[in-house]
This record gives structure tokens, C-alpha cells and sequence, in this order.
């Protein structure tokens, strides 16, 4: 339940740009030469604002096009009553298309779509891997595509503030059960500006009246006999109609885009390119917020200096001709080491250095098979030198060379993830030592939610704009890189400082980065025969689940067609009387479907059974072979420890905290990881319970913690307190839904999302959480103490210090003061289980490191630790590994761990 820092803005291009026109009409800008620029400024504005004060990790913009799309195809007259396009927007939408590729933003946009459906598809997909989305438009029709993780961000206008809507939100203002239903009131109210017909003489309040009697267009329509008088008469005329109003109003999900993270990452504007555009519109103080000019006569930042194009290096200063021929800038001292003997009276003066910045490149190749590529460091401002590799065998020489220095504990060393730097020397058996100091690692500290990019850093600290592609492997640019390491580290540092937190940076974080970079290289082994024996039985079940669909449908189909699935379901078996439909028109055959179909038709059953088996082959069985290094055989994942703003770690290609538990076929990949060798086992340890062990000493619960003292079960005793009864007398049901109020209230559940979850009335959810605050009322005590506490300070703290800032949290928005409220609870609950564990993992690494054991600790899975333990070492290893983790830090409770140990990962968790 971790929060990404990853936080996506979608812009409705248009929309946008015709408020910009409107907000205009009054008074429009009008430029030296007399032309309109009111769509361009206020656009700009807009996006400035969002870029500025929202700071999005990720932003796109997008368009219609001026090709026909689904909806003029089902009704001829769709927006058929929109007026001739306004002379100054024609003029507009060029310069702001402009104005977003100079911004370094990528234009959405696609024939037979409109822009509505691409964020909707977007928003969708990004949702799903983490995002917060906001869908950025005065449109309130996007209240339909709203859910947990995706917002309506309508922009401040005409001296409104800034509305950002949630479920909660939108649900009040249409007055609806839930936000698919924003579509029926539209169906039955229809939309003028888009020619969307509904039912004449049917308003907003009698929409709501309907749809609140009938839930959707389609049962009022069915039951339009049952009305009276004017209804009656209407609703019979023009039912039809107002089921294709509604089918016109629904935003689709399934355009055929694909979500790119990448491309849709925001990197700052390309100053080369935005300057001359706004030179030309006149905007002279928009440049001066973009660019930070102080000629502008704004408060702006100092300008922003421009990347020296260096053409050539020049050699090192003992190996300069008089002739000179290199060409760089006055200011810079950027230097070639390409000769070994150059290396050597380099190596010579690199020794004397007390603090150093390095950097390092490597080639492109995946699955840990990368190779070292070229060095550079750098000691004083504005020179750097930079040592080309060539083969592997010179990286391997290299490497060595260097050792003295890589490896000296007595130089200061400071680079920009300094965990792949360690990756890529541990491969010529040099370790990095020293005091090390990880720039990207400090601004994580700083601003957890913002980019931790090299470039960004730059901007913000140094008024810096790197070269164009600071991560190319040109030698220029990682000259620059490493001279901007060097310069802002002491900048960086002092942030640090004032936050308080340079023991979270020095005991924690910077030690971890060691400890990751160890269990990277490391690695973990996985059973290829096993793995492709689970793959033919997973084809043979396939195989013999289809022929029984086939059988009991009566026709063969493409079972991974949801078309064609959908028409079979329910045109030739007819499993439901009304059944769903997509936004685009076909039959709903989601999971939610299937499962409320299951426990009738075995079809359903059968089907789930198939697309369960096809996605464990797909994604895991047959993924993760292809995944082995042929450096050393294993599979090695890239923890990403400056990622998750809660402190949590994220585990990439593979992601090994996604493989599946939840199902028995699911679980058997887990059996494929094993240990890496004969004269060794799979150890697992897990921590039990821990955020409701923290939840439980933050609030100094008696209850709670007498529970976890004496090893009673703390979701029996929750259940016996809310439905009071005895301990003996709690029943599975109750157990079950106390377990669920435990997690769920410290993520905010409400009683709506607990009734969704437990499958109960809303009212009798709301009674168990009404007794629960009861019965635990430090609970309530703690959760009521961070919010307040968190409103007068705007940020909440960790066991061990960590942040997480919350500048919402005294926002006059409902939805956006609820959001930061729901973490001023979670977030120091979250974040404590992850300096925990954080803790216990570089206890564990120096205690492993410092007896010279074999054993060592290979994955990280949430509040879980792996180990391939020697087979010599398995008692004192987990009597060690479970003192450790218990006493990474000091609770009102005993924290404990459970530990296994078996031949594989299945059996050992």
C-alpha cells in the first residue's frame, strides 16, 4: 500500500485553451504588433501554475484531432451545434503546441478518439502502476474516471481556487451512489456544448431523482411504465435516445495507447527552444518564471546559466602540448585520461585528494551483463577528468588500477547513485569504501516526492540547465556530471542539516545503499526445470480448461477476446438478463463479472481459471528465465531506494515483491527460487504484524499492546472487543472482518470502502468501525494528534526522523485535505516499518560481513528478508538474524519474526 512518488498530470488541451479564450474576451492581450495572444499567455499560465506549485513527476497534454471519431459514427449530429472555431484560438493552438513541445512535454493524440478518451485510457493504465493522476479540465464529465489513485484537477479561473474532486466529491456534487453513474445523468440531462441530445425537459435534479431510484439509464428506461404523468411520457419517447446519450457521454478506457512512464516523465523546459517562442509572443515575465532571468525585473532566480558545447577534451596538464588544441570554455577544465601512463601520474595526485565526486558509465547491456565503460572524477569546481574504457579487459585493468583509491576508507567519495557504481566495480572484486555521500539519496531525504534526477538537482541548487541528455555516454557530458556532483553536494548538505536529517542519511540510508548493491550482485537463483515444467503444466491446464469452455459453450472462440467472449456469455448462453457494458460498447467480462457469475455457471468459473493460468505463464514462468544473467546465471533485480515517498523499497526487472501468493499455482513460482547451491538452504525471515505492532506503541493502545505482549491473537482480540464477546466466542467472521478494520483504519478506510471490502451493508460497517474507535480509543487519540499536529507543521516523522511533507493538509478542498490527512496517519506507520527494516538489513550485512560468514542475504519482500544461508551456518544465522531484526529499534511491543528454512522459497516463507 506504499505511495509512489510518481504523480501524473493529464491536460485537456482544449478545454484548457478555450477557458484561456473566454478569461480573455474582456480584455485580450494584445502584443506590439497587434496580435492576439490570449489563448498562448493564458495557457501558459496554466501550465506554469501546475508545473510550479503541483510539481508533477510526469505530465502530457492532450488534443482531438479533426478525425472523425466512434460517437459521430452512432449519431450524425454529435457536437454538430458547436460554433465556428474563435479567430485568436486558431491562432492559439499552434503557438501552445509549440509552447508544450518547448516545455519538453509530449502531445497526446490520436485519430478517431478525442482527447477525453486518451487521459481516460492514460490515467487508467498509470493508475495501475502506481500513479496519482490528475485529469487537469474544467470538464466536469471527467467525474466518471474518478477513483482512489485518479483526481479531477480543475484549475483555478476568474478567482476561483483550485478544485480538486475525489470519489467523495463528485459522488456529492451530481448527487449519485458512486461516479460511473455521472454518465446516466448526463444520458438523461444530455450535454448542450457537445450536442448530446438526452431527454428534453429532464434537469439536472430529476436526473438525480431517476438514477438514484434506478441506479443506471437503462433500468429507468425498463421501467419507465412504472413513472407518472410528464416522466412517463417522456421517459417513453425518449428512452432509446437517452441510452445512446449515455453511450456518446462515457469516456472510453481502451484506446489503443500505450502508457509510456518514460516519455511522459517531466524534465524542465528546453531553454533553446522556449526562449525565441516567448521572445516573439512578448512574454517577457513568463520567461522570467521559466527561466529564472532576472532582467526581467521579477523576483525570479539568478539566470539560468547555458551548458559550454565543448567540441574536443584536452589532455591532462603533464601531457599538453604548447600547441593546446583543445577548445573549451574559459571556465571549465575538462580532462582526457587515455594513455596508461597518463593514468598513472593521474592516479598519483587523485590519492592526495581528501574528497572526491566520481562518476561512472557502463554500456546497455540488461540482465546484469553490463559492462564498465569509462571513469570520471572530479575535486574542484569546474574541472573534471574522465578515463575511457575500451574492452572488457581494460575495464577490468582499470578497475584494479584504481582499487587504491575505490577502496581507501580515509577519501570522502560523492556521486549520484553510488549503488550502481558499486554494482559496476564488484564485478573486478573492488569495493567502494570511505566516507561515501550519495547526492540523489540526501534529496530523497529532502523532498521525497519530488525528482531526485541529476538535472533537477542542478536546476534547484546550482541555477543550473545541464546538457541536453545528461545521462548520454558522450564524454563531455560526464565530465559536467561529475563537476555538478561535486558542486552540489555542499548545498545539498545543508538542507540536510536543517532538516535534521543527517544520521537518518548517515546511519541509514547511505549504509543501505552498500547492503543493496551487495544483495544485487549477489543475486538469486531460480530453477529453469522447474520453471519450464510449470510451464508445460501450466499449458497442458490451459489446454484442458479451453476444450472444457469449448464444451461447455458449445463453439470454439478466442477465450482472450473480450468481444467475442462477451457475445458468447451473454448473446448465445445468456448468463444475464441486462448484462454490463464497456464504455466502448462491448459486454463487461472483467473479473468482476466472472466472479459474480461464478457461483452459477461453471463457465465463469472455468474462465477465470484459464486467464489465471495464462497470465502465470506469461508473466512469471516464461518472464523469468528469459531474465537470467549469463554473468553469473542468477537473477538480480535493481532496488530502488530513492522511489517510494513513504521510505519503502521498490523492486525492479523483476519486481520480486510482485510475484503471486495469493493462489496455490501462484505460490508454486515462489517454489522455483532456490538456494544457490548443494551446501546450501533457502532462509526466510518476516517480520509479523509490524505496522499494527508500530500502530499499537505510537498510540500506546493498553488493549494492543497487552495482546502483542502475551502473544495473543491481536485480530481475536480486536474482534471479541468490537463484538463484544468473549475471546473463545469470536467466530471466523468476525475474526475476519476485525482484521480487516485493523489494517483498513490505518488507511483511512471508510464505511463505505470497508462495506465494499467485507461485502457488507454500509450501515453495519459503520457500526463496527463506531465500536472499534470505542473499544480503542488511543487509535482515535493517535489518528485525530498526527492530523492536528500535522496542520500546524504540514509534514509528519518517522521513528527514525524521516518526512513526509503534507502542504495539502489545511487545503480548503475536501478531497485534496482528505488525502493528506489519510497519510498524516499512514505515513509515520509506513515509513517506521521501513526504517525498520532498513535497520535490521545493515545490522545483519556488518554482522554477516564481520564473522566472514557464508551466508548471505539475497532479497528484500516488504517486511520480509531472504537469505541463502550455508548449510554449516543455520543455527547461529537465524538465532542472529532474529536478534537483529527484533532489535532494530525499540517499541512499546515486542516485534516478532518468523523464520523458515527450506530448500526453496515456498516452503522456507
Amino acid at each position: 500500500m506504499d505511495t509512489p512518488a510518481k504523480k501524473l498530470f493529464l491536460l485537456d488541451a482544449y478545454a484548457l485553451i478555450y477557458r484561456a479564450h473566454f478569461a480573455f474576451t474582456k480584455t485580450p492581450r494584445i502584443n506590439s504588433r497587434g496580435v492576439n495572444t490570449s489563448v498562448p499567455f493564458g495557457f501558459t499560465n496554466t501550465l506554469m501554475e501546475v508545473i510550479q506549485k503541483q510539481k508533477p513527476t510526469h505530465i502530457g497534454v492532450a488534443f482531438d484531432t479533426a478525425a472523425k471519431t466512434f460517437r459521430d459514427k452512432i449519431f450524425a449530429d454529435y457536437k454538430a451545434t458547436r460554433q465556428e472555431t474563435p479567430e485568436d484560438i486558431r491562432y492559439g493552438i499552434p503557438k501552445v503546441k509549440e509552447i508544450i513541445r518547448g516545455f519538453n512535454i509530449p502531445i497526446l493524440e490520436l485519430d478517431g478518439f478525442e482527447a477525453d478518451d486518451i487521459i481516460g485510457t492514460i490515467a487508467s493504465q498509470a493508475c495501475q502502476q502506481g500513479f496519482e493522476v490528475y485529469m487537469m479540465t474544467p470538464d466536469k464529465d471527467f467525474g466518471q474516471l474518478v477513483n482512489d489513485c485518479v483526481f479531477l484537477y480543475k484549475p483555478a479561473y476568474m478567482g476561483n481556487a483550485v478544485d480538486v474532486l475525489g470519489v467523495k466529491e463528485v459522488c456529492e456534487k451530481w448527487d449519485i451512489e458512486n461516479v460511473s453513474q455521472v454518465r446516466d445523468i448526463l444520458g438523461l440531462q444530455g450535454d448542450t456544448s457537445d450536442n448530446i441530445p438526452g431527454v428534453p425537459g429532464i434537469g439536472p435534479k430529476t436526473a438525480a431523482a431517476l438514477i438514484k431510484q434506478y441506479g443506471s439509464v437503462e433500468n429507468a428506461v425498463a421501467h419507465a411504465h412504472e413513472l407518472k404523468g410528464k416522466q412517463k411520457e417522456l421517459m417513453t419517447q425518449y428512452g432509446e435516445q437517452a441510452i445512446l446519450s449515455k453511450q456518446l457521454a462515457t469516456i472510453i478506457t481502451d484506446v489503443p495507447i500505450a502508457f509510456d512512464e518514460e516519455q511522459l516523465r517531466y524534465t524542465g523546459p528546453i531553454v533553446d527552444i522556449l526562449k525565441p517562442i516567448f521572445d516573439d509572443l512578448e512574454f517577457k515575465a513568463i520567461a522570467g518564471r521559466a527561466f529564472g532571468d532576472s532582467s526581467t525585473g521579477t523576483t525570479a532566480a539568478p539566470k539560468v546559466q547555458q551548458s559550454p558545447q565543448l567540441n574536443m577534451f584536452a589532455k591532462t596538464p603533464a601531457a599538453q602540448t604548447e600547441e593546446k588544441k583543445a577548445t573549451v570554455a574559459d571556465t571549465l577544465s575538462y580532462y582526457m585520461v587515455d594513455l596508461p601512463e597518463l593514468r598513472k601520474a593521474f592516479l598519483e595526485n587523485l590519492c592526495k585528494q581528501e574528497s572526491i565526486a566520481i562518476e561512472s558509465i557502463t554500456d546497455d547491456a540488461a540482465n546484469f551483463e553490463y559492462q564498465l565503460k569509462g571513469l570520471a572524477f572530479s575535486w574542484k569546481e569546474g574541472e573534471a577528468h574522465f578515463i575511457p574504457i575500451g574492452t572488457a579487459e581494460e575495464a577490468e585493468q582499470v578497475a584494479l588500477e584504481f582499487k587504491t583509491v575505490f577502496e581507501d576508507e580515509k577519501i570522502a567519495k560523492t556521486g549520484h547513485n553510488l549503488k550502481a557504481f558499486m554494482l559496476a566495480l564488484k564485478k573486478y572484486g573492488v569495493e567502494l569504501r570511505g566516507p561515501l555521500f550519495d547526492i540523489m539519496l540526501a534529496h530523497y531525504l529532502i523532498e521525497p516526492e519530488a525528482s531526485h534526477a541529476l538535472r533537477e538537482l542542478c536546476s534547484a541548487y546550482l541555477n543550473y540547465e545541464m546538457l541536453a541528455d545528461p545521462d548520454s555516454k558522450q564524454k563531455n557530458q560526464v565530465c559536467e556530471r561529475v563537476d555538478k556532483i561535486f558542486q552540489v553536494r555542499s548545498l545539498i548538505e545543508k538542507d540536510l542539516a536543517e532538516r535534521g536529517h543527517q544520521k537518518l542519511m548517515s546511519d541509514v540510508e547511505m549504509p543501505l545503499a552498500t547492503v543493496l548493491a551487495a544483495m544485487e550482485y549477489e543475486g538469486v537463483k531460480v530453477d529453469v526445470k522447474a520453471l519450464n515444467k510449470m510451464s508445460e503444466d501450466l499449458k497442458g491446464e490451459i489446454e484442458r480448461v479451453q476444450k472444457e469452455i469449448y464444451q461447455i459453450a458449445e463453439s470454439e472462440f478466442n477465450i482472450g477476446s473480450p468481444k467475442q467472449l462477451g457475445e458468447v456469455l451473454f448473446e448465445k448462453m445468456k448468463l444475464l438478463e441486462k448484462p454490463k457494458k464497456t464504455k466502448s460498447g462491448q459486454y463487461a467480462t472483467g473479473e468482476d463479472v466472472l466472479l459474480g457469475l461464478a457461483a452459477e455457471h461453471e463457465i465463469a468459473r472455468k474462465i477465470l481459471d484459464y486467464r489465471e493460468y495464462d497470465k502465470l505463464r506469461s508473466t512469471y514462468v516464461e518472464a523469468l528465465p528469459r531474465m537470467i544473467s549469463q554473468y553469473d546465471g542468477r537473477i538480480h533485480t535493481d532496488y530502488r531506494q530513492a522511489w517510494a515517498v513513504t521510505g519503502r523499497l521498490s523492486s525492479n526487472n523483476p519486481n520480486l515483491q510482485n510475484i503471486p501468493i495469493r493462489t496455490e499455482k501462484g505460490r508454486q513460482i515462489r517454489k522455483a527460487f532456490v538456494a544457490r547451491n548443494e551446501d546450501y538452504l533457502f532462509m526466510s525471515a518476516d517480520y509479523s504484524q509490524i505496522e499494527l505492532r508500530i500502530a499499537a506503541s505510537f498510540a500506546k493502545d493498553e488493549t494492543m499492546i497487552e495482546a502483542f505482549r502475551t502473544k495473543r491473537d491481536i485480530h481475536t482480540t480486536t474482534a471479541a472487543k468490537v463484538f463484544k464477546v468473549a475471546i473463545e466466542d469470536v467466530t471466523a467472521d468476525m475474526r475476519r472482518k476485525a482484521k480487516e478494520v485493523n489494517f483498513g483504519i490505518l488507511y483511512g478506510s471508510t464505511a463505505f470502502g470497508l462495506s465494499q471490502n467485507l461485502g457488507i451493508p454500509r450501515a453495519e460497517a459503520s457500526e463496527i468501525i463506531k465500536a472499534y474507535f470505542q473499544e480503542f480509543s488511543a487509535i482515535k487519540r493517535y489518528m485525530d494528534d498526527s492530523i492536528g499536529k500535522a496542520r500546524e507543521i504540514e509534514y509528519v516523522e518517522t521513528i527514525m526522523g524521516r518526512r513526509r511533507y503534507l502542504r495539502d493538509i489545511n487545503s480548503r478542498n475536501m478531497a485534496t485535505r482528505g488525502f493528506a490527512e489519510r497519510n498524516a496517519i499512514n505515513a509515520p506507520i509506513q515509513g517506521s516499518a521501513a526504517d525498520i527494516i532498513k535497520i535490521a538489513m545493515v545490522n545483519i550485512h556488518r554482522w554477516l560481513t564481520k564473522e566472514k560468514l557464508k551466508t548471505r542475504m539475497t532479497m528484500q519482500v516488504h517486511d520480509e528478508l531472504v537469505f541463502d544461508v550455508h548449510k554449516d551456518e543455520v543455527d547461529v544465522v537465524k538465532e542472529n538474524v532474529i536478534q537483529l531484526m527484533r532489535s532494530a529499534v525499540q517499541l512499546e511491543v515486542p516485534m516478532e519474526v518468523e523464520i523458515g528454512v527450506a530448500d526453496n522459497w515456498l516452503d522456507a516463507h
